[in-house]
């Protein structure tokens, strides 16, 4: 599946903004999987500077800042991308859990010796027994990695409600666990906190999900949406993806954009700004799939 995708944020502001400093992460990430064939990150009023670099775990961060003054900020980023449908996952030789998380400080291979930093604490995501608690009921002892992990993101789907309007940015995984209601990213730091909480390695992991109309109805653009999912550890298996918002294993319907320790190290727009005052954001993604060149020669066999 080929993809060109607009994310576009907007920021209205009470006051005229004088200087605004920013970081985007919005490029998305090339993969097995999936490849990025073009991006570009468009902003108005026009920045005075824009630099890019890579930062600590691969993902392209762009910075930027606009001198002139504002009331209204608007960030574009638009993208092709390729995407293949993931391998199924490897089962051939089971893991227990238990001995996943043992091996976790030992492995120094270069995959292991990645994946140990994902084990700790982050800044919005703490270890406590109550999130190991929870787990326990997937994670029983002697259960294989994978079958754990699947049980996990379904008691997760099944047992938490999408209701955005009870958490934001900043609610800690704990409040997320106690109310069983939240956003794809309360749900992903929560799941990424059981992990941790047993010892294991998991990491969270921002994209875009593609959506689907009603039947009959048509495709509103704009209306496909940011997301986040969760990237588990497993000797043998590597990096395991699950979605536990809509209790799937990620594949073509899903665009990788970052990955990091939590929601922080990932945010798509962050910065500071001189005056402004009150804001409203508004924020619209499109995901609009193109046929490729393949796609079409299949259609023309099968019509001929």
């Amino acid at each position: 599946m080929k993809y060109n995708i607009t994310h576009r944020t907007t920021y209205r502001y009470k006051y005229p903004v004088s200087v605004g400093n920013h970081v985007a992460c919005l490029k998305p990430r090339s993969l097995a999987n999936h490849q990025s064939a073009r991006s570009r990150v468009q902003v108005y009023p026009a920045p005075v500077t824009y630099s890019e670099r890579v930062d600590f775990f691969g993902n392209t961060q762009c910075f930027f800042t606009v001198q002139e003054p504002h009331r209204e900020l608007v960030v574009e980023a638009k993208s092709e991308v390729k995407v293949h449908n993931n391998a199924p996952w490897q089962v051939d030789n089971p893991i227990s859990w238990e001995e996943v998380a043992r091996r976790l400080p030992i492995d120094q291979t270069r995959e292991g010796l990645e994946a140990y930093q994902f084990g700790f604490e982050s800044p919005r995501i703490r270890v406590r027994q109550e999130f190991a608690d929870y787990a326990r009921n997937s994670f029983t002892p002697g259960r294989p990695m994978q079958e754990a992990l699947h049980d996990l993101t379904t008691r997760i789907y099944k047992e938490f409600r999408f209701d955005a309007k009870v958490t934001n940015v900043r609610t800690p995984p704990e409040e997320v666990l106690k109310k069983r209601r939240g956003v794809c990213q309360d749900f992903a730091h929560v799941q990424i906190a059981c992990l941790r909480s047993l010892n294991l390695a998991a990491r969270y992991v921002s994209g875009y999900l593609r959506t689907y109309p009603p039947p009959g109805k048509p495709r509103l653009i704009g209306a496909d949406a940011s997301h986040a999912w969760v990237s588990a550890y497993c000797p043998g298996s590597g990096w395991l993806d699950v979605d536990p918002t809509n209790n799937v294993v990620p594949s073509d319907g899903h665009v990788t954009l970052a990955w990091g320790r939590d929601y922080s190290d990932v945010s798509p727009l962050r910065g500071l700004v001189l005056g402004g005052g009150a804001h409203t954001l508004r924020v619209a993604v499109d995901m609009e799939p193109v046929e490729t060149d393949e796609q079409i020669s299949i259609q023309v066999q099968q019509s001929a």
